[in-house]
């Protein structure tokens, strides 16, 4: 198995706005190592969100190759990223996105749900339950979105990316939304899980408390990877 999880070689994205082409990456080469917890620092508009949307398949490149896992990602179609998506990768958003009618249990174990393939309820109950004890939620379990403070909605979001067994989580601002101090417990959360379980996390963040606690910051610009620190893709 290849120590490489992650590996974009001279990606770009173009976007159509009626007569005129936006170009939000230019050139992108970058690595991601199983069991780093890295951080993709920029300005607004400096492309940090079309880099995570298209590492976490959201979005293809208008050029260039993804590999994740060692797999090239291109051509895919949507039922295939999809499956891609639901299978690898975890996503943590600033805005919970959680499920408004749903509790804590049903919005952890939501991904498994529309697995064409269903481990059994027992068994995915059993690590649902297992994984809001890890982010501090099991007397919560019953609570709905709107009876959790943030901070109790970002573990929850944290727990559901999780739940599918991903071998990366991206976090688009995972802070954003949040007071210092629980900031500050959710970074060190997810740092635990990065240490105890080994999960690659790979952020997209303004909050310089996640950079502080980052294996490697990687800072873009433009479109553009603008420090050496970043790209360590093999030729």
């Amino acid at each position: 198995m290849s120590d490489t999880l992650v590996e974009l070689r001279n990606i770009t994205k173009d976007y159509k706005l009626g007569r005129t082409t936006v170009t939000a990456l230019r050139g992108v080469d970058l690595a991601v190592r199983r069991g780093e917890f890295t951080v993709v620092m920029g300005p607004s508009g400096s492309g940090k969100s079309t880099l995570l949307n298209i590492i976490g398949c959201l979005d293809q490149p208008s050029g260039g190759t993804y590999f994740l896992d060692g797999a090239p990602v291109a051509d895919r179609d949507f039922d295939k990223l999809a499956s891609v998506r639901n299978e690898k990768i975890g996503f943590i958003f600033q805005s919970f996105n959680l499920i408004p009618v749903l509790d804590v249990i049903e919005n952890i174990e939501f991904p498994c749900l529309m697995r064409k393939k269903r481990e059994p309820a027992r068994e995915l109950r059993r690590r649902v339950l297992e994984l809001a004890d890890d982010v501090g939620l099991t007397q919560f379990l019953h609570h709905k979105p709107d009876e959790l403070s943030g901070g109790q909605r970002q573990r929850v979001a944290i727990a559901r990316a999780l739940i599918t067994r991903p071998e990366l989580v991206l976090a688009d601002e995972p802070t954003a939304n949040l007071d210092s101090k629980t900031s500050e417990q959710i970074i060190e959360l997810m740092l635990k899980l990065n240490t105890d379980k080994g999960v690659t996390f790979l952020f997209s963040t303004h909050d310089p408390r996640v950079m502080q606690h980052a294996h490697r910051v990687v800072h873009i610009a433009d479109g553009k990877i603008t420090d050496g620190e970043a790209a360590h893709a093999s030729a």
